[in-house]
């Protein structure tokens, strides 16, 4: 039996993305995207540690927001 198969009946964890895989997968940069989350057009970062630095982003939030951006390119 594989050990990583899914179990039935279990959801998939969640992942979560660091800033660095968000900018490969948007393409933006660093200051885009804070400026883009200040003004709420971009999923706001989760703090990982209370009262820390260290933060990610929810990888389907991020995947949403690439996909509304692919779809108001092409006029949908």
């Amino acid at each position: 039996m594989n050990k990583n198969a899914p179990i039935p009946g279990r959801l998939l964890p969640k992942r979560l993305l660091r800033r660095r895989d968000v900018q490969g997968v948007t393409g933006l940069s660093r200051s885009v995207m804070y400026a883009l989350m200040a003004k709420g057009h971009f999923p706001k970062a989760i703090s990982l540690v209370p009262g820390g630095r260290c933060v990610a982003w929810d990888a389907d939030e991020i995947e949403a927001w690439v996909n509304s951006r692919i779809c108001a390119g092409k006029g949908a």
